[in-house]
């Protein structure tokens, strides 16, 4: 599968935004869906959880839905299969982000499209965890 375009240098800006809600947070430490976003708060970032089936993560609180969110969003990190990224996309346009980013293995067009067409940055099919340590 092939990912974005994005350079080396615009995904490092994109590391300069400190609130991630991340989408299919997960409660189980072996998942990547609760280790990844664990190391984000690990380097400084504010993490948001969403995950309908619990109410917290990692001592924070958890949301049902992103747009219960009451505080501003710059990413929208989601951990949810490709088929299943449309209306998580078409949910968090609402919400006005500035990036979001399809995890490792995560790649939907219509969705990418739609986000893009509403001036929001896509990043897709590359792992936050992975490029951070990459890049930093």
């Amino acid at each position: 599968m092939e990912k974005d375009s994005h350079t080396d240098k615009e995904i490092k800006e994109i590391f300069s935004l400190k609130n991630v809600a991340v989408i299919g947070m997960s409660k189980h430490p072996e998942k990547a869906a609760h280790y990844v976003p664990k190391y984000l708060v690990e380097q400084g970032y504010n993490i948001i959880p969403i995950n309908p089936t619990t109410t917290e993560i990692l001592e924070r609180k958890c949301h049902h839905s992103i747009t219960e969110v009451d505080q501003p969003i710059d990413i929208v990190d989601v951990f949810r299969p490709s088929d299943q990224v449309l209306p998580v996309v078409e949910e968090a346009i609402r919400m006005k982000p500035k990036v979001i980013w399809l995890q490792q293995g995560i790649h939907n067009l219509e969705a990418e499209e739609l986000a893009r067409n509403k001036g929001i940055k896509v990043v897709f099919n590359r792992c936050m965890l992975a490029e951070h340590q990459r890049l930093f």
